[in-house]
């Protein structure tokens, strides 16, 4: 999963559960990840691999509303859209 692109709930729910050491399915959608132990490092974490993989991420985005709800809709508002 390390080297595939984020296309999914579930990826970006695997993802912030490999960072705070929990099972993803424990994680809830609407869930504030910072309470769930994810910390600013692990976002910049996030952020610079979502960039490496071609989504211009933002930061501040991601910190101000830190739910996999909110950050699915940030990247996929980030994807190209075939019309």
């Amino acid at each position: 999963m390390a080297d595939e692109p984020v296309s999914t709930p579930d990826q970006v729910r695997s993802a912030v559960a490999a960072l705070i050491g929990t099972a993803p399915q424990d994680i809830p959608g609407d869930a504030n990840l910072v309470f769930l132990g994810l910390g600013s490092l692990d976002v910049m974490r996030l952020s610079s691999r979502w960039r490496r993989e071609g989504l211009p991420v933002e930061f501040e985005v991601l910190t101000a509303d830190p739910t996999i709800d909110n950050w699915v809709r940030h990247l996929d508002s980030l994807r190209p859209r075939s019309d």
